[in-house]
Order: C-alpha cells, then structure tokens, then sequence
C-alpha cells in the first residue's frame, strides 16, 4: 500500500511551488489564451444594437483569429496583457494549492492518504474560489488589455494602455469596488475548473494507485494529468466564455454592464442569439493550452515536492 506521510502545509517550499511553478510556461502558452479571449468575443454586441464586426472581422478559427492578430496588430501582440496574466496566476495558483491541501487536512483524509471523492467535490470549488477572488482584479485588466487590438480595429479609443495603466483606470472611474467587475462568473468558472482540475488530479491519481500496480511516479502523475487537463476544460469553458463576455462589455455611469444584468442573463442571451455551441467557443485553445499546462505542472510539482522532502500531492 502507499505509505501516506502528513503534508506540512506551512512549508515554504510548498508554498513556493505553488507560487512560482504557474508562471515558467504561462508566457510561452499565453498567445492561446489571448486568442482564446478573441473567440470568446466573436459574436457579442458592442452595443444594445446588433454589431457589425461579424460584418467587418468576421467568424474566425483558432487558427485564422492567432494569424488575424499577427497580420492586423503586430506578432508581440499575441503577448497583450501577459504582465496582469502572469500576476493572476501567482496569486490564484498560490492560494489554490494551499487552500486546497489546508481543506482536504481538514475534512479529514483516508488512512492511506486518499480523499473520499465527495470530500474532494467540496474541496476543489472551494479553494479555486478563495483563489480566483483574490485573483479577480488581475483577471479584469488582463482581458481589457486582451481587446485592445480589437476595440482600435473597431474604430473604438483605447482603453488602456499598459498593466499600470489599466489598474488606475479602472479605480479611477469606479472606486476599488470596480475591480472585482465580473467577479461572480470569475469565481464560477474557478469553482467550475479546480472541480476539473484538482478534484479529477487527486481523485484519479488515488484511483490509479489503487487499483493498478503502478507506483506513485510520472507515469501516474501524467494519467493523471491528462484526465484533470480535459475535465478542467470541458467544464470551465462555458463559464469562461461568460466571464469574458460580461468583464468586457461597456458599463454605464453607475459600472452597471449595459448588456448582461447578470451571468444567468449573459448565458441565456448568448444561447438565445448565438446557439448552445457558443458556450465552447475558444474550447480548442482552452485545450491546447490546458493540456500541456497541467501535464507540466503536475509532474513539476510533483517531483519538486518529492526533492523538498514534502509528501507526494
């Protein structure tokens, strides 16, 4: 049987993995995620009135929207708001990690380390959303900065000009409450996603170990890996595409949204105008990206938890 040895949560070396490990791959994967936002874009109105960038941009794949970038913005376009991503991801995957490992100790774990699956159903939501929250404003800036090259391509003014830029802004014209626009379907897709990722990682990982004479190495880190990476997308997607919809749509001079009143209301527009399918808009890049992402991470942090002598995840 697997030996479980008790995780010190307090761990510097935990917490620096946590921390750091995100952000090594995120710039080398984040021209998926922006266009990944593009996508996600695709069909929303400016406006109360129908748009005419259908017209003007049209429908574009993965593929075309990347190249529509390079050909209509520049290449170093592809990395618009990499700083603000980078940010969300230290404080997101930071507090994550902890807080999932401080309330799977808590709830009480197997004799043999394993997590009973509906103990981890709680789990995951919860610490992606502790995460995500704090995270929330970095998330905010990052996909303003994302559209950009869109809104100057539309004929719109900027919006903002750099990370710092952006930031003073948006508190300028809202106050600090104004940061945490779109919070709520940020946090769903959050608790959508580490459902996905951590809950499937731990639980697939267990379920391997358990029923399989495979040891507790890469090979079962990577299994793992790949089952959480797919999950993770599949579920967070739709509600991804909803949090980018109502973090980029205009407010009016209270900072209500002026076409979604809520993410209920941005879900069931979308559907309505668009179809069910657009709910997976940007799935590809999602995936593309996700899939390596969580591979390397996992096994990363698997292996360094193993050299900093803390207790395999």
């Amino acid at each position: 049987g697997q030996q479980f040895v008790p995780c010190d949560t307090s761990s510097l070396s935990s917490a620096f993995d946590d921390v750091t490990l995100p952000g090594f791959d995120r710039n080398v994967t984040y021209p998926l995620d922006l266009t990944k936002t593009r996508l996600m874009i695709q069909g929303q109105r400016s406006s109360n009135k129908p748009s005419l960038d259908g017209a003007r941009l049209g429908h574009r794949g993965m593929l075309r929207t990347a190249a529509g970038v390079v050909k209509e913005e520049g290449l170093f376009k592809l990395w618009k708001g990499v700083t603000p991503a980078v940010y969300r991801h230290i404080v997101y995957s930071g507090c994550r990690m902890q807080a999932y490992e401080y309330l799977r100790n808590i709830v009480g774990r197997n004799e043999d380390g394993s997590l009973p699956f509906w103990k981890s159903l709680i789990c995951g939501p919860v610490s992606g959303s502790i995460g995500q929250f704090l995270a929330s404003p970095t998330d905010l800036v990052k996909i303003q900065m994302q559209m950009e090259g869109r809104r100057r391509l539309e004929g719109k003014p900027p919006r903002v000009r750099n990370t710092w830029h952006a930031f003073t802004s948006i508190v300028r014209s809202g106050g600090v409450r104004a940061l945490w626009k779109g919070w709520v379907p940020n946090v769903q897709r959050a608790a959508l996603v580490s459902l996905g990722d951590l809950t499937t990682y731990d639980t697939a990982k267990h379920f391997i170990l358990h029923h399989t004479n495979l040891s507790d190495d890469w090979r079962v880190h990577a299994l793992s890996s790949a089952m959480s990476g797919l999950v993770a997308a599949t579920m967070g997607t739709p509600a991804d595409v909803v949090k980018t919809r109502i973090m980029n749509q205009p407010v009016d001079s209270s900072g209500r949204g002026r076409l979604y009143k809520s993410s209920l209301d941005c879900l069931l527009k979308t559907v309505e105008s668009e179809g069910f399918m657009a709910l997976y808009k940007g799935f590809v890049p999602v995936w593309t990206r996700m899939a390596p992402w969580s591979l390397t991470f996992w096994l990363t942090f698997e292996e360094i938890r193993k050299l900093s002598g803390v207790s395999s995840f």
